[in-house]
């Protein structure tokens, strides 16, 4: 049986780096927290939270995507692995401008 490649999980939850508690998104999948910008790493693929690493996925950079509008760029603390999230709609716009200025990984 083939394995979904996205699954949509829409749930509040407690930021581990800022404690700041996170509403629902509403129109996809949550997945990384709109005040400080942070993510975990839970999933190989989106919503499947089979990645057992789970360590903070710190935002270090952003850029435009043309059909996914901006995405953060990550990387993990614990161990190092790249990852994108397409950035939400409520993200802090401030911290975003931040990241589109790094262009280095």
């Amino acid at each position: 049986m083939e394995k979904k490649v996205f699954t949509k999980i829409d749930e509040e939850f407690i930021c581990d780096n800022c404690g700041k508690k996170v509403p629902k998104l509403g129109y996809t999948s949550r997945d990384h927290c709109p005040y400080c910008l942070h993510s975990k790493h839970v999933d190989k693929n989106p919503g499947d939270r089979e990645e057992k690493c789970h360590g903070d996925l710190v935002p270090i950079r952003m850029e435009p995507n043309s059909k996914k509008g901006y995405v953060i760029i990550y990387k993990c603390k614990k161990c190092n692995a790249i990852r994108k999230n397409k950035a939400a709609k409520d993200d802090n716009m401030d911290l975003l401008i931040e990241l589109s200025k790094n262009t280095e990984y």
